[in-house]
C-alpha cells in the first residue's frame, strides 16, 4: 500500500472511531470487560485509544492478543491501576470511557460476584479436569480461588485465568468448548469453601511433559491425574 493510501486509511479509521466514541449527553455507554482472547469492535476501540496515547504500536485489528495485553499492563501500571491485563470499568474510565456501575447483587460466599467469572471458572475446570473425578474438578476450581487470594497472582478471576501460560486449556483454546455437566457444581462447591488441595496454587499432570521448574514447588497432594502444590 502506498503512503498516501495508508495515511488516508488511518485518517478515515480515526474519524469513524472518534465519531463512535463521542458520548451522547445523558446516555451511559456500557463497555464490556475485555481480556486476552477477546475480539471485536470494543477491542478496536481499546487499541485505538492505547495507540493514540502511545501505549500500543500494533495494528488496530480487534484481536486482544499478546501485544494488546502488554499495552494494557503498561497503561495500568502507569495510571495507578491493578496491572492484571483485564480491561474492566476502572481501566475503561482511566482511558476516558465512563462505564456505569453494575447493579447491586447479593453477596455470595466469596469475592467472586460476576456470573461471567463463574462461567470462566467452569470453562477452565472443564478444560483442565473434564475427565477427572468430581473431587478433581473441585480441586482445580479451588486452585483458581487460591490464586485470587495469593499476592503473587492477579486480583480478578479473568486476570488469574488469562495470565499468559497459566492454564494449558486457555493456551490451546479448549476452554471455549462445551462446559461439562458437573463443572458448574464443582465451582460452586469451591466457592462455598471446599478445598481438597489444602491451599494449592499449582497443579500439573506428572505424566505430561511439563516445565521442570514446577517440580520445585512443595507438593501437597495428588488427586486423580493431577499433583497439587504450593
Amino acid at each position: 500500500m502506498n503512503p498516501y493510501r495508508r495515511h488516508l486509511l488511518v485518517l478515515v479509521t480515526t474519524i469513524i472511531l472518534t465519531a463512535a466514541l463521542v458520548a451522547v449527553p445523558g446516555v451511559a455507554q456500557t463497555r464490556p470487560t475485555l481480556y486476552w482472547g477477546a475480539t471485536g469492535y470494543d477491542v478496536r476501540v481499546l487499541q485505538w485509544r492505547l495507540n493514540q496515547w502511545g501505549y500500543y504500536p500494533g495494528p488496530i485489528d480487534g484481536v486482544f492478543g499478546a501485544d494488546t495485553y502488554r499495552a494494557v499492563i503498561f497503561f495500568q501500571s502507569r495510571n495507578g491501576l491493578t496491572p492484571d491485563g483485564v480491561v474492566g470499568p476502572a481501566t475503561w474510565s482511566a482511558l476516558g470511557f465512563w462505564t456505569p456501575p453494575p447493579a447491586p447483587a447479593a453477596a455470595p460466599a466469596s469475592s467472586v460476584t460476576q456470573s461471567d467469572d463463574i462461567t470462566l471458572m467452569a470453562r477452565v475446570v472443564t478444560g483442565e479436569a473434564g475427565s477427572e473425578p468430581y473431587v478433581g474438578k473441585v480441586a482445580v476450581a479451588a486452585v483458581i480461588l487460591n490464586r485470587l487470594r495469593d499476592p503473587r497472582f492477579p486480583k480478578t478471576i479473568p486476570g488469574v485465568i488469562f495470565q499468559p501460560g497459566a492454564f494449558e486449556s486457555v493456551s490451546n483454546g479448549i476452554i471455549w468448548g462445551p462446559i461439562c455437566r458437573d463443572c458448574y457444581r464443582a465451582v460452586y462447591d469451591a466457592l462455598n469453601g471446599w478445598d481438597p488441595t489444602y491451599g494449592a496454587v499449582y497443579f500439573w499432570n506428572p505424566a505430561a511433559n511439563v516445565n521442570p521448574w514446577i517440580w520445585n514447588r512443595p507438593i501437597i497432594t495428588q488427586i486423580g491425574g493431577h499433583v497439587f502444590a504450593r
